[in-house]
């Protein structure tokens, strides 16, 4: 997998894609020099992990003939500073399921956790550095 980043100012905004040549936009904050004409590259980091899950939930979900009218995830992360730099990773991670539809719960919390622990390449990518969990609500 290989994505690529284009300056697009001669501050911090960047146009990022990767094979689905998709643009998203990237840019730091005000108080750096950023105009805040994308998000940040942590956020993507969160945004990422909340778009692995939800397309291994939704798929599972489908093959269970489940009815899924509308579905919200919300990704909250802690993250830590290391002592000596100016790096803060991620070192507590909720993923927030927000349901509605025609859904059995045992099957939606099966489904999370087939993707937690078996699927989500993301989940696999930060799960030896942060705590990873997550809550529920259907409707």
């Amino acid at each position: 997998m290989r994505v690529e980043l284009i300056r697009v100012d001669d501050a911090f905004h960047f146009e990022a894609f990767g094979a689905s040549n998709t643009i998203n936009h990237m840019d730091a904050n005000v108080d750096i020099g950023g105009h805040n004409l994308g998000a940040r590259p942590m956020e993507m980091l969160l945004m990422g992990l909340g778009g692995c899950t939800a397309i291994d939930v939704i798929l599972i979900l489908k093959k269970q003939r489940q009815v899924i009218e509308d579905l919200r995830i919300s990704v909250d992360g802690e993250r830590v500073k290391i002592e000596g730099t100016e790096m803060s990773p991620f070192s507590k991670i909720n993923i927030h399921f927000a349901f509605k539809g025609q859904l059995d719960q045992v099957k939606i919390e099966r489904a999370i956790q087939l993707s937690m622990e078996k699927y989500c390449s993301a989940t696999a990518q930060f799960s030896p550095t942060s705590e990873i969990t997550h809550t529920l609500k259907i409707n």
